[in-house]
């Protein structure tokens, strides 16, 4: 779809955000964000709200680059030579990966393009090089400010997720290629649904209080994820939905999508 179509598609109240977004450029198929400040969290009367979502706080975002798509099957077979998904097509996105299995991903992906690895990984444990120019997952802030672009609506879309994601009503009961619904307005797809998306950051309760570039607490039980996924509900793609799972966890509804640190 190209960008001219994709306007025809959206309401007027993303038009200036549009505007921001057609000045980005792209590398490969990594989508430049240019970094700003965001209300994250859901309000209190968001229908479906869960009380994690909140409270509401401002949250300063620094530019970086995020994935067009999740890695897709064949992406992750070309990195890996694996090929783990319970849903078998190559541009399915890769699910059955663990959040340990992302990390290592972005390592690999990262050495094969000639950049530094974001991640030292021993084991389970796994530290983060900020400075790294290399692949790495989004921060849970990254993830939710790149699928809002913009808005303050429980979807990208307003309040209707039909024409922007794969969920429980449309998804026919498995995941779909990726780029078959609506972009939002960074020209980022299936951030509502399709698979769930693991973050960096560890699950933790949100305080009010602002903060620039957040990554979470320095340890935890469970690392975030994010976007849902083709089983669940419509309120449980939304924006702010977040929710979390041990890093050694696979499943067939949860996948990852990569990003990078801005130049």
């Amino acid at each position: 779809m190209t960008f001219k179509k994709f306007l025809l598609y959206i309401p007027l109240f993303f038009l200036p955000v549009l505007y921001t977004a057609a000045q980005q450029t792209e590398s490969g198929n990594m989508v430049r964000i240019e970094g700003g400040t965001f209300l994250m969290g859901s309000p209190q009367n968001e229908s479906g709200r869960s009380a994690n979502e909140g409270p509401q706080h401002q949250v300063t975002v620094s530019s970086f680059y995020m994935a067009e798509f999740p890695v897709t099957q064949k992406e992750y077979q070309d990195v890996t030579g694996k090929t783990p998904s319970a849903f078998k097509g190559p541009d399915l996105p890769v699910e059955q990966v663990s959040w340990l299995d992302a990390a290592d991903y972005c390592n690999k992906l990262s050495l094969a393009e000639g950049l530094t690895p974001a991640y030292s990984i021993t084991g389970n444990n796994v530290q983060w090089n900020r400075q790294a120019d290399g692949y790495r997952l989004p921060t849970e802030a990254e993830w939710e400010y790149a699928c809002r672009a913009g808005t303050q609506t429980p979807f990208y879309t307003g309040n209707s997720v039909n024409t922007a994601g794969w969920y429980s009503a449309n998804s026919g009961g498995k995941t779909q290629p990726v780029g078959g619904k609506l972009p939002n307005a960074w020209g980022l797809y299936d951030m509502h649904g399709n698979v769930l998306e693991w973050c960096w950051d560890w699950l933790a309760n949100y305080t009010a209080a602002a903060t620039t570039d957040p990554a979470g607490p320095a340890t935890g039980t469970n690392r975030v994820y994010r976007g849902g996924c083709w089983r669940f509900e419509s309120y449980q793609v939304r924006s702010a939905y977040r929710f979390g799972n041990i890093p050694g966890l696979r499943s067939f509804i949860l996948g990852f999508r990569v990003a990078r640190n801005s130049d």
